[in-house]
């Protein structure tokens, strides 16, 4: 069998791990011709690729990004996108294809597999919204770079008594607001999943300032909106999936906690730095067995799935059972983080 690989989407930490996992174990194990897809569905319209051999993916696991680049292309919204896709599919004689990717990106691989696209799918996101699945590989990443940052701001905004602002990437759910706020010890906690009402916020750094507490470290996820407010976008421009580019959060927080406190205010935008780098040793190794998983399913010819993480063991669900859903966050441990801060 001859099985391509792709990457659609944001990057993640822990793509290059899936890679050369899926590569290892199709050769290794199975016997399998593997050739990588570029940049995501748009290497199957343009008819991209690159030869995966063993020497190929050697030394790649600690690599960020991913090797067989990204983009996110949407077939269904290019002229004839998805018979070109089954016409160059035929043309290479590819038997089946490991997707990695997100909602976005995994919606295509349904649409594709009914149209007759043999996929399997990777969950992979930074935001860890996607349903079926407990963790995405990339999440684990993106949450530690983010709670080191919350340290590093804690130590100055002491020193010089301000409060600081994180914002950090989520889109509309605040996995890794909530996780790194918990961890890195914020004041105040935002997520897309709750409103915020401002005049709570002043209350609560007010009464921090009572007790001595000259300084707030909040962190806030970027599609986090106030009560009587929408989410704050960077720009009009939407991506090929209709997604807007939402960030600015912070900053309208910092301008107001500033102009109605008169507290010094000082506001951090994460952005792609939670995306880049070396993935922890968690993602790498939940990569490896996301990647060993899918090949497994195309060898016993199980299609249309997605391999995930349940508990400690890896499992597979339909994709016709996620695509188009979204997975927010446990208010359970939001009213954990609520004893901290609250």
């Amino acid at each position: 069998m001859k099985i391509g690989v792709l990457s659609g989407g944001g990057d993640a930490p822990g793509i290059n791990a899936v890679i050369r996992s899926v590569v290892r174990h199709g050769i290794v194990s199975y016997g399998f011709e593997m050739i990588g897809i570029k940049d995501g569905w748009s290497g199957l319209i343009t008819g991209s690729y690159l030869p995966l051999n063993l020497d190929s993916i050697s030394g790649i696991l600690p690599k960020g990004g991913s090797i067989l680049g990204t983009s996110r292309t949407n077939p269904f919204k290019t002229k004839n996108g998805p018979e070109i896709i089954l016409e160059n599919t035929k043309k290479q004689q590819i038997d089946a294809i490991v997707v990695i990717g997100g909602d976005d990106t995994l919606t295509v691989a349904y649409k594709m597999g009914e149209r007759g696209l043999n996929c399997v799918a990777v969950p992979k996101t930074i935001d860890n919204d996607l349903v079926g699945t407990d963790y995405t590989f990339g999440f684990n990443t993106a949450v530690s770079i983010a709670t080191q940052a919350l340290d590093r701001l804690h130590t100055t905004a002491e020193a010089h008594h301000r409060i600081m602002i994180i914002e950090v990437m989520g889109r509309y759910t605040g996995w890794i607001a909530l996780e790194s706020g918990i961890a890195g010890g914020a004041d105040v906690i935002l997520i897309p999943e709750i409103p915020f009402d401002l005049q709570e916020i002043y209350n609560y750094i007010k009464q921090r300032k009572s007790r001595g507490k000259n300084f707030s470290l909040i962190v806030v996820a970027e599609g986090s909106k106030s009560k009587d407010g929408k989410e704050i976008c960077y720009s009009d421009c939407k991506d090929a999936f209709g997604n807007p580019r939402l960030g600015g959060i912070g900053y309208y927080l910092g301008k107001q906690i500033e102009k109605t406190l008169n507290m010094e205010t000082r506001v951090v935008t994460l952005g792609h730095l939670q995306r880049g780098g070396t993935p922890t040793a968690y993602d790498r190794v939940l990569g490896t067995r996301y990647g060993k998983a899918a090949i497994d399913l195309i060898h016993n010819k199980k299609y249309g799935l997605m391999v995930a993480l349940k508990g400690k063991n890896i499992s597979n669900v339909p994709l016709k059972t996620i695509v188009g859903k979204r997975k927010t966050v446990d208010l359970d441990l939001y009213n954990l983080a609520k004893i901290f801060f609250g």
